[in-house]
């Protein structure tokens, strides 16, 4: 569900002190697209906003939502996206966020 070895590559690009304020900065965005994607009346779930949601959730290493959001990406550049399901894209982040969450202190501890 995590690349463990993007998250740490990351955490080396940008340094141990930035990378919690990247994390939170990366929460806060997705979280407001998913929000502005799910409020929107009728489909709203872009190219754009996939190809967002896909290219955040890669480069922290959110390797299960890249997928979902890939394939989001797919169907709205085919005209299709009326035919996402956003509330498995919301859930598929809850999901990776919570292992991710919990599982991060560990992955950098010693």
């Amino acid at each position: 569900m995590i690349d463990w070895q993007r998250v740490a590559e990351l955490r080396d690009e940008i340094g141990e002190e930035d990378f919690d304020d990247v994390v939170g900065i990366f929460l806060e965005e997705v979280e407001e697209t998913l929000n502005r994607i799910r409020d929107a009346e009728g489909p709203a779930a872009t190219a754009e906003d996939m190809h967002f949601l896909k290219g955040s959730a890669l480069n922290m290493g959110f390797k299960a939502l890249t997928a979902v959001c890939e394939q989001g990406e797919a169907l709205s550049e085919q005209s299709l996206a009326h035919t996402i399901d956003v509330a498995m894209v919301e859930e598929c982040y809850l999901i990776s966020k919570k292992s991710f969450l919990a599982e991060l202190p560990k992955a950098f501890a010693g």
